[in-house]
């Protein structure tokens, strides 16, 4: 199931970025830097990123299409705040990935997505 998501994010060049909210609802995006403890996606974090999480657990984590037309890809879930200090990151467990970009679905009420939807996970 994770192997899908994995060889997927491997196609991007470009380091995700990490969605969480903030204490007055408002969505804090951050670049960040990614690796694998095994299905959970580890991610490096800044302050503000770590104490949204440890306040607030449902995150999202999107790559941006690398080409005209491209997907982006998104990936939902519940992130914990690890280790203190300069060793503080953020494990994911991850609840929901999919490939998405705008445009008429490959095919027509196959979903809930309006758009050209392709579920990894979740």
């Amino acid at each position: 199931m994770f192997a899908k998501l994995r060889d997927e994010i491997a196609h991007y060049s470009t380091k995700p970025h990490l969605l969480s909210t903030g204490a007055d609802g408002r969505a804090h995006a951050v670049a960040a830097s990614t690796s694998w403890d095994g299905d959970q996606l580890l991610i490096s974090a800044g302050k503000r990123s770590l104490a949204n999480v440890a306040a607030r657990k449902l995150v999202s984590v999107l790559w941006v299409p690398t080409v005209a037309g491209g997907y982006s890809l998104i990936v939902d879930g519940e992130g914990v705040v690890r280790g203190s200090g300069d060793n503080a990151h953020i494990a994911v467990r991850i609840t929901r990935a999919v490939l998405h970009r705008p445009g008429v679905p490959a095919t027509p009420n196959a979903g809930t997505c309006d758009s050209d939807c392709r579920p990894l996970f979740g």
